[in-house]
């Protein structure tokens, strides 16, 4: 499958259980409320997932036990890149043998702090010698760089590359938008953007508040599809300050604590991110009206 139907992709937690082990049955769970929900899309084990906290078995077997859940339902994508552009290739080809994966997430590397030429060459690199098709992640924030629109334009034109998630901004999705081919799919990384970004033209967004206001960001696109700014735009205004809330706390624990609230029961967060105590969990729970 892929993502060209795909408006609403939901970057999925990854469940634990009482005792901090990734749990298959909370998974399945899990993924059943998102398909239910308004989810059109996962990307599995992304920065949401704490990718970088679970070990290389932990990824291999939750990706397994994912697309078996998933079941074809929905296109499933993997967040394979690192700093290491050899590493990004072998574990790639690694999840390409995976059935049911359809495309790999590749951040822009991190800590080394490449140039554009380097950016340009880590990801053609990994693009020719790869069996998945490639998204971009564009995230300065956590990268310590920015790959610049000129770039991301000119990697769009590789074959294997076949969108990006990006939290740059509105402006650069525009351009992003304007300047790369229609089968080029830009989402925006940032659920704040959702809407504004869906107004000018992207595919859709990568979401973390999907995973509660699913079915809020699905009407809202419909209202948007159907002409209905207004309407469109009151639902992201009262989804604004959930959004907010989501990241007062370092992600993915307000989140974590939203989906065990619904009965959802994904655990809490491995460290260096810190669960939620008490106090917290009362306060972002009744900022969320869920």
């Amino acid at each position: 499958m892929d993502f060209s139907e795909s408006k609403i992709v939901t970057a999925m937690v990854t469940p634990f259980d009482e005792d901090g082990n990734y749990s298959k049955v909370r998974l399945k769970t899990l993924i059943e409320h998102l398909i239910n929900s308004g989810s059109e899309g996962l990307l599995v084990s992304g920065t949401t997932g704490e990718a970088p906290t679970l070990t290389h078995d932990e990824k291999i077997d939750l990706i397994k036990d994912a697309v078996e859940f998933v079941d074809g339902r929905i296109p499933v994508m993997v967040g394979t890149g690192s700093n290491n552009t050899k590493q990004t290739i072998e574990y790639t080809n690694e999840v390409a043998q995976i059935k049911g994966v359809d495309a790999a997430l590749v951040v822009v590397p991190y800590y080394n702090k490449p140039d554009q030429n380097g950016m340009l060459a880590h990801f053609r690199t990994v693009a020719d010698n790869v069996n998945l098709p490639i998204f971009i992640y564009n995230i300065p924030g956590r990268t310590g760089v920015e790959m610049n629109v000129e770039t991301v334009i000119e990697l769009s034109k590789h074959d294997n590359i076949v969108g990006i998630k990006d939290c740059t901004g509105i402006e650069n999705i525009a351009k992003l938008v304007e300047n790369t081919g229609d089968d080029f799919l830009v989402y925006s990384g940032e659920d704040a953007q959702a809407l504004a970004a869906k107004v000018v033209g992207a595919q859709g967004i990568i979401s973390v508040a999907s995973h509660l206001f699913g079915n809020d960001i699905s009407t809202m696109y419909q209202l948007l599809k159907d002409g209905d700014i207004k309407k469109a735009g009151q639902v992201m205004r009262t989804l604004t300050p959930k959004v907010d809330t989501l990241f007062s706390k370092p992600s993915p624990s307000p989140v974590k604590a939203g989906l065990n609230d619904l009965g959802i029961k994904v655990g809490g967060c491995r460290l260096p991110i810190v669960t939620l105590n008490g106090n917290e969990y009362s306060e972002i729970i009744k900022k969320l009206e869920m």
